[in-house]
């Protein structure tokens, strides 16, 4: 089979693509064929051996992926050949196939293409999760950094479906107007410099009820300075590359709560919530009322060309490998 392959670490164009076997088919695990794979933040990170874990090299990068069943195990009874499914994984989807725990697979809603599917999973588990940390109700007003991100626009469109008012921070007019189309009812400049008061602009002097931040870096100051008494801050990732130092006394002065929110360690410690979370976002996409934008579509050919868009910001939504 084709994959993505990695024997440094290092930057995407360190990546080739290559003929591998085809990976083997571990006891509880089901073979899938990859038809779409999301690209993620994560996956630059892993590359660059910068995550929390590393993988050994060489690797296939690849975290997020929808295809078909080939082969389950034989303790495997849950799924059969030839089902529709998307899941999760550290490393492996930049593939043909790819191995997977039967576990970690769930069944493609109806209606619902691959690259959709692909890119559905984690970015709304995640904005859901966050949301739900923030303790979000309907009638607040939410800010979101990043909003034109894979899980920033999972956080306007369901923070639109649980009532929040939404106000997108994007870098371009092209993200600030796909948020627009999401159901954003302001969008503004993500700049650090004037953020705060064009945020207080929209949403009056007393700010913003919470914010949901997979940015960081020199946007988080101001968008803390922008809480309401009682406000609550999410923290879900760096896609900046720099992880900010918070100056505690803003918490206290506003009564305030900074939350991190890391959804692995969610679903694990949380397993309840994280699967009735997920079926009601599967509904919601089966039903069109929430729908992954897959900003680009690349053959496996053009991986690391497509997580160098991821790399560099320019992505809108998610770009989306079709092996």
């Amino acid at each position: 089979m084709r994959a993505a392959v990695a024997r440094q670490y290092g930057p995407p164009e360190t990546l080739r693509i290559e003929e591998l076997p085809r990976p083997v088919l571990t006891p509880g695990a089901v073979r899938v064929r990859v038809r779409a794979a999301a690209s993620n933040f994560p996956d630059l990170l892993l590359l660059a051996n910068r995550y929390q874990v590393s993988a050994p090299l060489p690797f296939t990068p690849g975290s997020e992926l929808a295809g078909e069943v080939l082969e389950c195990a034989p303790d495997v009874t849950a799924l059969l050949p030839g089902a529709r499914v998307y899941g999760a994984t550290l490393a492996g989807a930049f593939a043909e196939e790819a191995v997977l725990p039967a576990a970690a697979l769930f069944p493609v809603p109806p209606g619902v293409d691959f690259p959709s599917a692909a890119a559905f999973g984690v970015a709304y588990t995640t904005a859901w999760g966050a949301l739900a940390a923030a303790g979000l109700a309907a009638g607040e007003t939410l800010l979101v950094l990043g909003a034109a991100g894979g899980v920033g626009l999972a956080a306007v469109e369901v923070g639109r479906e649980l009532g929040a008012r939404v106000i997108a921070a994007a870098s371009s007019e092209a993200k600030r107007a796909l948020c627009i189309a999401k159901g954003a009812a302001a969008a503004l400049d993500s700049s650090p410099e004037g953020l705060r008061e064009r945020v207080r602009e929209v949403a009056g002097k007393r700010g913003v009820d919470v914010v949901v931040d997979p940015v960081g870096g020199a946007t988080s100051e101001p968008a803390l300075r922008s809480l309401a008494s009682g406000g609550r801050h999410v923290v879900v990732g760096f896609a900046s590359g720099e992880i900010p130092r918070i100056a505690t006394n803003l918490l206290l002065l506003r009564n305030a709560r900074l939350i991190g929110f890391e959804v692995g360690g969610w679903q694990r410690d949380d397993a309840l919530a994280a699967r009735e979370a997920r079926a009601t976002l599967e509904g919601w996409l089966a039903e069109g009322r929430i729908a992954p934008h897959v900003g680009a579509r690349f053959p496996l050919e053009r991986t690391a060309e497509a997580l160098s868009l991821v790399a560099e910001r320019r992505a809108l939504g998610k770009l989306v490998i079709e092996p």
